[in-house]
């Protein structure tokens, strides 16, 4: 049976990728490692710090060790460290957005309106956005809002709250964007309500990066 070895800085995405898993590769053994101190620290510092990196690469180290024939990083904020851990490692290293940045930057010539919750999580993926429009020779532009507290809210266990403060971001946005972009996969439970709510296309990563690694393991999906 192949294995997979998913690893967060956040409790709360763990039921959408276990159920996504179940879905596209239920026959897929999935193994969960997840350390919440790490999202916490980087909010703190407003950065990845090089303690913080140690520790994701130890997660990642270990992952390998458990026989993972694939590696799925879950968490936006470090997804610049990727590079990082693909050099270091001898099992494929998916970062769980990178294929939503690539499905973005088709829209040749779009808006792309980029939605976080977390202010880290946003450099990384504006970033990834122009590294990918200019692999495929496309421009794209680029505007950024914060959900300011619905992150907050959703550790504390406010979803509604969470998903209202989403909203309001965006219809910040909508006259500005032809399509959004959610950074982070714990706003993956927001892609149909923003879809309704803004009348535009809504591209989140946690289906995408699955299917990301269900390619990896050569599977169609």
């Amino acid at each position: 049976m192949p294995t997979v070895a998913a690893v967060y800085t956040a409790m709360s995405v763990i039921p959408s990728i276990q159920a996504l898993f179940s879905e596209i590769l239920p026959d897929v053994r999935l193994i969960n490692i997840a350390d919440s101190s790490l999202i916490e620290d980087i909010t703190a510092a407003g950065a990845v710090t090089p303690a913080v990196t140690r520790r994701l690469v130890a997660y990642w180290q270990a992952a390998a060790q458990t026989g993972a024939d694939v590696i799925l990083n879950t968490c936006s904020s470090t997804g610049e460290l990727v590079a990082l851990g693909a050099e270091m490692l001898d099992v494929p290293l998916i970062q769980i957005d990178h294929a939503m940045a690539e499905l973005a930057v088709r829209h040749s010539g779009a808006s792309i309106g980029v939605l976080a919750t977390l202010p880290t999580s946003l450099g990384p993926i504006v970033r990834l956005l122009a590294r990918k429009a200019e692999e495929a020779g496309t421009q794209v532009r680029i505007v950024q809002g914060v959900a300011e507290g619905a992150y907050e809210a959703l550790a504390g266990g406010r979803p509604e709250e969470h998903d209202q403060r989403i909203l309001a971001a965006a219809q910040r946005l909508v006259g500005q964007v032809d399509v959004f972009v959610l950074t982070q996969a714990s706003m993956g439970r927001m892609q149909g309500a923003l879809a309704a709510h803004t009348n535009r296309p809504v591209l989140t990563s946690p289906r995408l990066g699955v299917m990301a690694v269900a390619r990896a393991l050569g599977r169609e999906a």
